[in-house]
C-alpha cells in the first residue's frame, strides 16, 4: 500500500503510542515510518545490555553537538534511539512525568489543554502500573510500569544516606508530591525492556489497517502548495512515496524533526536559502528553542561485586547473574543501573524540586562508552529546570547527515550557578555515612571545594542527560511552531507529536511525557476527523 489516512514519521514514543491508538479503529488506514529496525533484538529486550548498546552503538544514533563554550570547547554527545521504540529502546527506562508546574506553565502560555489536570488522563490512560493504583497511576495500559526487580542493596544504601543528609523518602515520584529520595519505577515487565513499541506496536502488527515500514529514512514531507500529501522516503536504497489522504505527523524527536521540517522547506527561510532549499513556509522557530538537561555524574571506586565493573569475580558474578535472568528474570541483568534517585531543592522556598538524582550501580564515564577497571558506583546530578536555549539547524541538505546541535550548555550563568548549588547538595549524600563508611575512592572530584573549582570541574566534566525538547514548541506567538492541537502553523494536515513541541523543558525524564503527547495527539486528530 502507498496510500493511507494517517502517515506517521517517526517510530519513536509518541509516535507508536499514536500509531498504536489512531489504528484501534478498523476504518483508518495508518502508516508508521521508522528509519530503524523492529526493535526486537535482544539488546533492546535485556535491560542491562544497554551497556553494550553503548559500547557498540546498535540502535543508536551517535550525534555529536557543536563544540560548546560552556564545556571548554568540547563537543557534546547525544545518542537517539534508531529503531522502534526511538530512545524507549535504548534509555535507562526511568519512569518520571515531571512536575504539575511544568504542564500548568504550558498551560499558561497560551496553550489551552495542556495543563497537569488535563494531560494526568493521558498519562493513566498510557499506564499499567504494577504496584500502585491510586488517582495518580493507571492499570490496563499499554507501557507497563514497574519496580526493579534486581534486590540490589546500594538501593538502600542510597536511600540511607538521603535520609542522614536531611532529606525525606518518597515512595512515587510520579505522585502528589514529586520531592525526596527513592526507587525509580521502570518501564519493564518482567524483568525486561517494555519500549513504546512493545506497548503499542508489536503486539497490534497483526492489524490490517496498520503499516509498519522501518528502515525507512525520511527526505522530506511532500507538499502541494501549503498541504501536506505525505512523506518521501528512502529503503534498501531507493525512493518511495506514502499518501495521507488526511494528515501527516512528524513524530522524528527534538532533534530530527525540525531537520525533517527543514529539508521539506518549512523553516528560517534565510537559513533554508543558504542550502537552495525552496521555502514553503518561513517559520523561524523551526530548531530555536532547544532545551536539554545539562548534568554532571560524580564517581567513585568501591570493590563490591554487587556493583557493576570489571574484574575476574565481576566476571564470574556475571555469569551466575546471566543464569539467574533466563531462569526467572530477577537480578542485575534486570538494572537499568539507575536504580534510585531524587528529586530536590537546592532552594526549600521552590515551588518544585530543580535538582534530580540518578544514583546508577557502576561507574559512568563518558556516557558508558570509557570501562574501567573494578567496581564502583555514580550519581547523576541534573539541572532540571535550565535557562540556557540552543538549536538545532541543518549541517548540510543531505537527508542521511546529521543535524547541527548547539545546545548552547551553560550559556545563561543561571545553570552554572544552579548546577554549584546542586553539587554541594548532592555532595552531602554522597559523603554521609551510608557511603563514608564503605570507604569508596572518589574519583573525579577529590580535592575541589571552592566554588571556582567546582564551576571548572562542572565545564570539564558536564553533559546532557538526554533530554532534548522545545525545539518545534508549542504556542501562539511567532517563534512557536504549532498551536496547542499541534497544528503546524500556516500549513495544513501536518501535525508535530514528540518532545519538540513541548514550550518549557519538564522537570524529570522525558519518555513518559512523549507517550503522553503521543496519547493526546491521538485523541486531537479523532476529535478533529
Amino acid at each position: 500500500m502507498t496510500d493511507f489516512d494517517y502517515v506517521i514519521l517517526g517510530g519513536g514514543s509518541a509516535g507508536c503510542a499514536l500509531a498504536g491508538r489512531l489504528s484501534e479503529d478498523p476504518r483508518r488506514r495508518v502508516c508508521l515510518l521508522e528509519a530503524g529496525d523492529d526493535g526486537t533484538s535482544w539488546m533492546v529486550s535485556t535491560p542491562a545490555a544497554v551497556l553494550v548498546m553503548a559500547q557498540t552503538r546498535r540502535h543508536m544514533y551517535p550525534f555529536e553537538t557543536d563544540p560548546q563554550a560552556g564545556l571548554n570547547g568540547r563537543r557534546g554527545y547525544q545518542p537517539r534511539g534508531a529503531c522502534l521504540g526511538g530512545s524507549s529502546a535504548v534509555n535507562a527506562m526511568v519512569y518520571t512525568r515531571g512536575h504539575a508546574i511544568d504542564y500548568d506553565g504550558w498551560a499558561a502560555l497560551g496553550n489551552p489543554g495542556w495543563s497537569y489536570a488535563e494531560v494526568l488522563p493521558y498519562f493513566k490512560r498510557s499506564e499499567n502500573n504494577e504496584t500502585i493504583q491510586d488517582d495518580f497511576h493507571g492499570v490496563g495500559g499499554p507501557l507497563n510500569v514497574a519496580l526493579p526487580r534486581t534486590g540490589n542493596p546500594f538501593q538502600q544504601i542510597f536511600l540511607d544516606a538521603a535520609r542522614q543528609a536531611g532529606f525525606r523518602l518518597s515512595n512515587d515520584f510520579n505522585g502528589a508530591d514529586q520531592e525526596g529520595a527513592g526507587v525509580y519505577q521502570v518501564t519493564q515487565r518482567n524483568g525486561e525492556r517494555w519500549s513504546a513499541a512493545r506497548g503499542y506496536i508489536h503486539a497490534n502488527l497483526g492489524r490490517p489497517n496498520l503499516s509498519v515500514i522501518t528502515g525507512a529514512r525520511a527526505r522530506r514531507v511532500l507538499l502541494d502548495g501549503t498541504r501536506a500529501t505525505g512523506v518521501l522516503y528512502a529503503k534498501d536504497g531507493r525512493d518511495h512515496t506514502v499518501h495521507a489522504a488526511a494528515e501527516v505527523i512528524v513524530c522524528a524527536g527534538a532533534l530530527q524533526t525540525p531537520q525533517i521540517l527543514m529539508l521539506s522547506g518549512i523553516g528560517d527561510g534565510e537559513a533554508l536559502r543558504r542550502f537552495s532549499i525552496p521555502v514553503v513556509a518561513h517559520l523561524p522557530g523551526v530548531g530555536a528553542n532547544l532545551q536539554d538537561h545539562i548534568d554532571f555524574t560524580f564517581g567513585y571506586r568501591l570493590n563490591n561485586l554487587d556493583l557493576f565493573g570489571l574484574s575476574f569475580g565481576g566476571a564470574c558474578r556475571a555469569l551466575r547473574e546471566i543464569a539467574r535472568y533466563r531462569r526467572d528474570r530477577t537480578g542485575m541483568i534486570t538494572s537499568n543501573y539507575a536504580e534510585a534517585g531524587a528529586f530536590l531543592k537546592t532552594d526549600p522556598s521552590l515551588a518544585a524540586p530543580d535538582l534530580q538524582l540518578h544514583f546508577v550501580t557502576g561507574i559512568v564515564e563518558n556516557h558508558g562508552r570509557k570501562l574501567r577497571r573494578g567496581h564502583g558506583y555514580s550519581c547523576h546530578v541534573c539541572w532540571l529546570r535550565p535557562k540556557s536555549r540552543g538549536t538545532v539547524g541543518l549541517a548540510s541538505p543531505d537527508p542521511f547527515a546529521p543535524p547541527r546541535i548547539d545546545p548552547n550548555f551553560y550559556g545563561d550563568p543561571d545553570d552554572l550557578d544552579g548546577m554549584v548549588r546542586s553539587f554541594k547538595l548532592t555532595r552531602r549524600i554522597l559523603q554521609a555515612p551510608a557511603f563514608a563508611d564503605l570507604r569508596p575512592t572518589d574519583l573525579f572530584t577529590a580535592g575541589v571545594e571552592s566554588d571556582d573549582e567546582i564551576r571548572q570541574s562542572l565545564r570539564d566534566r558536564s553533559d546532557t542527560v538526554y533530554h532534548p525538547a522545545g525545539s518545534c514548541r508549542m504556542g501562539s506567538d511567532p517563534m512557536a511552531v504549532v498551536d496547542a492541537t499541534l497544528r503546524v502553523h500556516g500549513l495544513q494536515r501536518l501535525r508535530i507529536a514528540d518532545a519538540s513541541i513541548m514550550p518549557t523543558l519538564v522537570g524529570g525524564n522525558t519518555n513518559a511525557p512523549c507517550v503522553m503527547i503521543g496519547e493526546k495527539a491521538a485523541d486531537l486528530i479523532i476529535t478533529a476527523a
